[in-house]
Formats: C-alpha cells, structure tokens, sequence
C-alpha cells in the first residue's frame, strides 16, 4: 500500500523537537558555572579537626598568637606579600568565596585543608608561605578547630 507521509504531523515533528532543543539549551545557558573552590597548594585531605568542636574564643586567642602576623587583625588582611601575584597575604575577613559554605563541615573542611598544610602563593617568589600547621604539629586539632570555628565566626 502506498502512503503518503501527512506533511502536518511531520511539521510538528519538527516544531516539537526544535522547542525541546531550544528549552534544553536555554536551561543550561541560565545555570551559572560555579567558580571552582580555591585549595591550597600543598596536597593532603582533611585532618582531624573537623570533627572536633571548635571553640571561636579559644580560636580567637590562637588565631592572635600565630595568624595575626600574615593576616592581619581579625583577618582583615592587608598584609604585604611580595613576588605574589595580589602582592598580599589574602584576607580571612571577609574570606574567598569559594571556601564559605551554608554546610559548616564543608566551610570547615576548605580551612581546614590550609590550616593543615599550608600553601605557597601564585608567584614568582612569594616573601610569606602559609605554614603546614597541622602537618607540623604546630597545632593540635583541637587548636586548629578553635581556628576553624574563630574564622568562621569573622565571616558570618
């Protein structure tokens, strides 16, 4: 039997396919690329003081101890760091966007991971490098917990 193809089904066929391609597309063009979270440059995971409670106070204390020197009074930053490529030491009030998150193991963990190792800034000989602290032992977790907990509290 010969049958010819009924133009009107196939127009819409056609319509129909180019309105769900163009929905589709449009749809991943309003999803915005998330920014890729920073990490530091020394590899490692996550140390044990994510999973202590951190005490801001104590953090605080710490933090004036053995941070304020690079970052500056209450993390404000302003630090001069030459042969970076900012030429300073990064503020931690506020903090780099990437690392904060709704989740508070998650905004722990990206500090966590620069506490714990330490990182050497972009450039081409940087004055001042981020201390391992955790690999060093220069902090106990609970200490960099507090710090975790004392810098998160700077940001909220």
């Amino acid at each position: 039997m010969n049958r010819k193809p009924n133009l009107w089904k196939t127009w819409i066929a056609i319509v129909g396919v180019l309105l769900l391609s163009a929905m589709v597309l449009s749809a991943c063009a309003e999803q915005p690329a998330k920014e890729e979270v920073a990490r530091p440059s020394n590899g490692g995971g996550p140390g044990e003081a994510i999973n202590l409670t951190g005490d801001a106070k104590a953090g605080a204390t710490i933090f004036s101890e053995n941070c304020v020197a690079c970052h500056g009074e209450q993390g404000k930053g302003g630090i001069p760091n030459p042969g970076t490529d900012d030429g300073t030491v990064p503020a931690l009030n506020p903090i780099d966007p990437t690392l904060v998150s709704s989740d508070t193991k998650v905004f722990a963990t990206n500090l966590d991971l620069f506490i714990e190792h330490g990182s050497t800034p972009e450039g081409d000989s940087p004055t001042l490098k981020m201390k391992p602290f955790g690999d060093q032992k220069l902090l106990t977790p609970q200490q960099i917990a507090d710090v975790i907990a004392y810098v998160i509290s700077l940001n909220k």
